[in-house]
C-alpha cells in the first residue's frame, strides 16, 4: 500500500469520527432546547449562551436521578415527564449556559443513550 492511499485512509476515519462526535454533539444540544422549550416555565426568557462538550457516565445512582427528577426548579414547571432510566445503563450529560432576566446561570442535562429524551436534570 503506497503511503498516499494510507493517509486518504486516516483522514477518512479522522473524518468520520469527528462527524459523528459532531452529530451527537448537535442532537444532544436540540434535544435539551426543545426540553426547555417545553418545560421552563418561562422559555422566552432562557436564552442559550453556549454548551459543553458531550460526555457520558455509568456511575450516577438511580437515587440521585430520582432525586433530581422531583426537585423543584423555580424556572422549570412542576410534574415534568421524564424519561425512564434503565438501571446501570450508560448516560449522555451537556451543561448548558444560559442567561435568565439578566443573571447568567448553568444546568447539567442528562438524557438517554439513544439520545431521544431527557432523564434528568440539576
Amino acid at each position: 500500500m503506497n503511503h498516499s492511499f494510507k493517509l486518504y485512509i486516516i483522514i477518512g476515519v479522522m473524518a468520520s469520527a469527528a462527524f459523528t462526535s459532531c452529530s451527537r454533539q448537535g442532537t444532544a444540544e436540540r434535544l435539551v432546547k426543545e426540553f426547555v422549550a417545553q418545560n421552563a416555565v418561562d422559555p422566552d426568557e432562557m436564552v442559550t449562551l453556549s454548551f459543553g462538550e458531550l460526555d457520558s457516565t455509568k456511575v450516577i445512582r438511580d437515587s440521585l436521578i430520582l432525586d433530581m427528577q422531583t426537585r423543584e426548579n423555580p424556572l422549570f414547571k412542576k410534574d415534568i415527564d421524564y424519561a425512564v432510566k434503565t438501571s446501570g445503563r450508560m448516560m449522555y450529560f451537556v451543561r448548558m449556559k444560559f442567561t435568565y432576566r439578566n443573571d447568567t446561570l448553568q444546568h447539567t442535562f442528562y438524557m438517554d443513550e439513544a439520545l431521544r429524551q431527557v432523564i434528568a436534570f440539576k
